[in-house]
């Protein structure tokens, strides 16, 4: 039984000598940012390697060596088996830390000491009753017997594992483990299940099964009309929330009635309501929260406005939704265990979907541990930029160098969901534009100013650099500005420009309704601005780049977790809105900015918006998907098995070749197995050499499929595109499947996460899965609603 002790206490005496060593780093890193501070024009963003100088650094230097020799000595007797109590011993650390005190930093060493002691007497209570309950043990031997279970091979080793490391979370203590074996066991049958039920107890006793929880009543989802049960949960508690409540109520009647449209056109289909959690982790304090300090500063705003369309969508289709803007609150919701996520949730996931973005899957996996892998199928994670597959699959990034800040979860990339349809790869959720009513058209149509332009940039940096640009501008119409200034009028704007200011939301709608020209000066990318100009009858100009921007050559994408070319400073209105409407032009050619400028002095436009920013349009959108996006089931092996007693020897294809087409369909004698969107859609293609699926189903008026590839990574497909394969081999790469030209080698994609649309090899023909859309919604196939 010492020896059992001895283990335990063992532990103890680490986390001393650990706490006690980050004491020191912490006073040691203090202290280089107190000196590195008294040196006047360094940046907070760099890092600097200075030799101390001067009588006062050597004093602080010797006083550094005096105390760091001090902490090893009392560390020495701290850790000794004959040393006090750990109350104790903590008490004395802190009288060490104290020596520190010539150097200013007394608060924050007293706060860390007084911290650690805390944590000691817990720690001190902990292993009191641990000595106790192996006392009791010992008297009660061979009820707490590590049990030899073929069914559980992994006891024992768990067993072996919470010897060691049992203290390392707090949860394990809330679930009753106290360092004993029976709590081990106890513990690892009930909550973990890597051990036998009951083998802990005396054995005359029932055995304790466990009964999974009955699944919750299906409820009706029914479309609302009101949005004020959401006003109260966002609440005005920072100025992002504030902004994402004042949008609400703007668009308020505009949800209504599409929501009455939509409920008209589904003849009221009954839907299941869902329990929804909204998780906004790039407002929370953990993660900094940088967008609220910016809103009334001119910040972005595309971040804000997104989310606050996606809880009035998920609000107005009737879903139960829960908004969480703290990890307190996250915790809550979930029902996790107080820790770092050790252990994992043992009464399921109390929520259908959980609506996030990439701080908030970093808060997730702290709490949830390694719970989350089991639930993370329930996640969509709200990504402006989009997530390849080749930068979310961890293991194939690392290996090829893919590696940025943000990919790397290993989710299917349908769950990434993006604000413009960048990449077919990700869902596209979108956001709203508000689109005027047909008074406030007449009223644009009146009162249109012909030769007033706007430009679209309301920080002072970013009009730096374009004298010349503004000066051909400004000999065709008038300029105006809403750039944000604290004081005086900023010097990057030139005189003859008319500031507003940072105006609001409907006094910018004013100023865009009687504009004729919304001009963009290549930053900030694909902002939802440019819509709302379009929408309030403005025609966007744009600069076309010479050398497409990504995170190859541009520092703003650098890190991002995509390879995307950006064409223009918005390639969604370049490429689905375009003339008379949007005009890409190169800035750098004066010629072209002249020639661009007078046609558009000629040109009359309507106010238009996309049918997929309408408020209806998301609506459609985002219950397409939460009502049919299953990414939780296991898609069945494809070709069945038993398809060889229907088709006996080689079994025949299940593709056709349309006529006068070279692409293939689903065979209409062939049952098409289950899957949304319907294989009736599908069109399979080979893309030209060097080409990605998105370019070859552009090319015949297609969108690329990402959930087909699971229909089309077969044998057949090949021969049906009457491509000869000299072999076929089963691979891990982005382009596959494909056919390389030259050697004749066919590739099948073994790992499914790396089915990409967007993936190209220089000799590759590529087999793309592509379908049709419904007109204005590129998301949704003409069936899939």
């Amino acid at each position: 039984m010492a020896r059992r002790c001895l283990l335990t206490v063992k532990p103890f005496r680490i986390f001393v000598a650990g706490i006690s060593f980050f004491s020191l780093f912490l006073v040691m890193t203090s202290l280089g940012g107190h000196l590195l501070a008294r040196r006047q024009g360094d940046s907070p963003f760099t890092v600097r390697a200075e030799v101390l100088g001067g009588p006062e650094s050597r004093l602080v230097l010797k006083r550094i060596s005096e105390m760091l020799e001090a902490i090893l000595k009392r560390m020495d007797h701290l850790t000794s088996p004959s040393s006090p109590s750990p109350s104790l011993r903590l008490q004395q650390l802190s009288h060490a830390l104290h020596r520190i005190q010539p150097l200013g930093l007394v608060e924050r060493i007293q706060a860390i000491a007084q911290n650690v002691s805390d944590m000691a007497e817990k720690v001190e209570r902990i292993l009191q009753h641990s000595l106790d309950s192996n006392r009791g043990r010992g008297r009660g031997a061979g009820l707490c017997v590590v049990p030899d279970h073929p069914q559980y091979p992994h006891c024992r080793s768990k067993v072996d594992w919470m010897r060691s490391r049992w203290i390392s979370d707090p949860c394990y203590a809330f679930y009753g483990v106290d360092g004993s074996d029976c709590s081990f066991l106890s513990y690892l049958s009930q909550v973990e299940r890597f051990c036998p039920p009951a083998a802990w107890r005396n054995q005359s006793a029932p055995p304790s099964t466990y009964r999974p929880p009955s699944p919750p009543p299906r409820i009706q989802a029914g479309f609302r009309a009101d949005v004020g049960p959401l006003l109260e949960q966002l609440g005005c508690r920072k100025e992002a929330f504030c902004l994402m409540r004042r949008r609400v109520v703007r668009l308020a009647s505009l949800w209504s009635s599409a929501a009455r449209r939509l409920d008209d056109r589904l003849r009221h289909t009954w839907r299941q309501q869902k329990k929804v959690l909204v998780h906004v982790g790039f407002l929370t304090e953990e993660s900094g929260d940088t967008f609220s300090s910016r809103v009334l500063k001119g910040g972005p705003l595309g971040e804000l406005v997104q989310w606050a369309d996606i809880m009035s969508a998920l609000h107005m289709l009737g879903h139960d939704l829960s908004i969480s803007v703290s990890q307190r609150e996250l915790q809550g919701f979930l029902g996790v265990r107080p820790g770092r996520g050790s252990c994992p949730l043992t009464g399921g996931l109390p929520f259908d979907l959980i609506y996030t973005d990439y701080h908030g899957l970093q808060h997730l996996k702290r709490h949830m541990g390694l719970s989350l892998r089991t639930h993370r199928c329930h996640l969509r994670v709200i990504d402006s930029f989009g997530t390849e597959p080749v930068y979310n699959h961890e293991e194939y990034a690392t290996q090829h160098g893919y590696i940025t800040s943000w990919g790397h979860w290993n989710l299917s990339p349908g769950q990434y969901m993006t604000m413009f349809p960048h990449t077919p790869d990700n869902s596209f959720m979108g956001f709203v534009a508000e689109e005027p009513n047909n008074s406030e058209r007449s009223s644009i149509r009146r009162n249109k100013a012909h030769n007033m332009a706007v430009i679209y940039g309301k920080e002072a940096a970013m009009w730096k650099g374009k004298e010349k640009f503004l000066s051909i501008l400004h000999e065709y119409m008038e300029v105006h500005g809403t750039v944000y200034s604290e004081s005086q009028r900023p010097l990057e704007v030139p005189a003859f420009v008319q500031n507003h200011g940072l105006l609001g939301q409907h006094d910018l709608q004013l100023l865009l309704r009687r504009a004729k020209l919304f001009v963009g000066f290549g930053f900030p990318y694909e902002g939802p601005a440019p819509l709302e100009a379009i929408a309030n009858g403005c025609i966007f100009l744009q600069p076309k780049f010479t050398q497409p921007h990504s995170s190859l050559n541009h520092e703003f994408f650098k890190g991002k977790p995509t390879s995307r070319q950006v064409s223009s400073q918005h390639p969604y209105a370049e490429q689905h809105i375009g003339k008379p409407h949007v005009f890409t032009v190169d800035f750098n050619s004066s010629q072209q900015l002249h020639t661009a400028i007078r046609e558009i002095m000629r040109t009359k436009v309507e106010p238009f918006l996309p049918y997929e920013y309408s408020c209806e349009g998301m609506l459609e959108r985002v219950h397409a998907y939460i009502h049919n996006q299953d990414f939780c089931s296991p898609q069945a092996t494809f070709p069945p098995v038993n398809m060889s007693s229907v088709w006996p020897g080689s079994p025949p294809s299940p593709f056709v070749l349309l006529p006068s087409e070279s692409a293939l369909s689903w065979a209409s004698n062939v049952r098409a197995p289950p899957s949304w969107p319907p294989l009736s859609s599908l069109r399979l293609l080979a893309s030209l050499e060097g080409q990605s699926c998105v370019e070859a189903c552009k090319r015949a008026g297609l969108i690329c499929e990402p959930s087909y590839f699971h229909y089309i990574n077969i044998r057949e497909a090949f021969r049906g595109l009457k491509l000869q394969c000299v072999e076929v081999e089963e691979k891990e790469h982005p382009v596959c499947p494909a056919f390389t030209v030259g050697s004749g080698a066919c590739c099948l994609q073994k790992e499914p996460l790396l089915s990409s649309c967007a993936g190209a090899g220089p000799e590759q023909l590529r087999l793309c899965p592509c379908r049709g859309y419904r007109k204005g919604q590129v998301a949704l196939c003409p069936h899939c609603l």
